[in-house]
């Protein structure tokens, strides 16, 4: 299933995307995309309903396509050519930095530059959405915790990711640096997480080229290393890494966003996102 929730920000409502490509519209069954939505029996539940009988409705904006993420994790330097790229090793180890949750924003949401932004970047990501706790997880049962995956931009002021001292997360938890969707897609539809296509253009031309199998860490090494260090709960986000081809890594000289620039990006079976980049704006944080 590809679950969404679209309309206006404070109030959206939960929907399906059919094999049509029609908004389907979920409310007469539920109230919103939660994280008790995510349980393997919830989502067995909706499964089972059959999608013409559900209206079909209009598609508003779409937002972020689950609700109470109280974690937004993220996975640096995780395909090794984009870490050759950065003139970073191999990590022996995953690296583990924290989004914030009010990064997170839908597909289509504007990209906003924090005050003094002057190397803010794009990122082309898969995204893991837990479904069941997980906690000391072994590998070979990470997968069982995973309700879906959806496209995500890990969006990152780089000046403020490396010059600024200490951790990566004050580049990388700015307001709107984490738009998520357009869909969570179902685990089962998804099948092998490990070879997906993945892409990225700011106003046209095309940065990023990858796939995940080129992933130093998989996501069940992934899901299951987090999981040794906090409690992933049920609408935890967990941001795999990007492959190379970020702006940081142009050659001979990096390239920026800058207010103006339009990305956009997809990843197989996920669907695409398109982003307008802003300077400073608090209102359109909030819109």
């Amino acid at each position: 299933m590809k679950l969404l929730r679209h309309g206006p920000r404070a109030n959206p409502k939960p929907g399906l995307m059919d094999a049509q490509g029609q908004v389907r519209d979920l409310s007469g069954l539920i109230g919103d995309i939660t994280p008790a939505t995510l349980s393997p029996s919830a989502l067995a539940a909706l499964a089972s309903v059959d999608v013409n009988t559900l209206p079909v409705v209009p598609l508003g904006e779409y937002q972020v396509p689950f609700t109470g993420m109280t974690k937004f994790i993220a996975i640096g330097l995780n395909y090794a050519d984009h870490a050759a790229e950065s003139n970073l090793p191999i990590p022996a180890e995953p690296i583990v930095f924290q989004k914030t949750v009010e990064s997170a924003v839908g597909c289509n949401h504007a990209v906003v530059l924090p005050k003094g932004s002057k190397k803010t970047d794009w990122e082309v990501e898969l995204g893991v959405v837990i479904g069941t706790r997980a906690r000391y997880v072994d590998e070979a049962d990470a997968l069982k915790h995973v309700a879906g995956y959806c496209t995500i931009n890990d969006v990152s002021e780089r000046e403020y990711q490396i010059e600024r001292g200490g951790t990566w997360d004050k580049g990388k938890g700015c307001d709107t640096f984490g738009p998520i969707g357009p869909w969570l897609v179902t685990a089962d539809e998804v099948g092998d997480p490990q070879n997906l296509d993945m892409w990225l253009e700011v106003n046209g031309h095309r940065y990023q080229n990858g796939n995940t199998k080129t992933m130093i860490f998989t996501v069940a090494k992934i899901v299951s290393y987090v999981s040794q260090f906090m409690t992933l709960n049920p609408g935890d986000v967990i941001t795999t890494g990007t492959p190379p081809g970020v702006g940081m890594g142009v050659k001979p000289a990096p390239v920026f966003l800058k207010p103006g620039d339009v990305m956009r990006l997809g990843i197989q079976k996920l669907g695409e996102q398109q982003q307008t980049v802003y300077a400073w704006d608090p209102a359109l944080i909030d819109a």
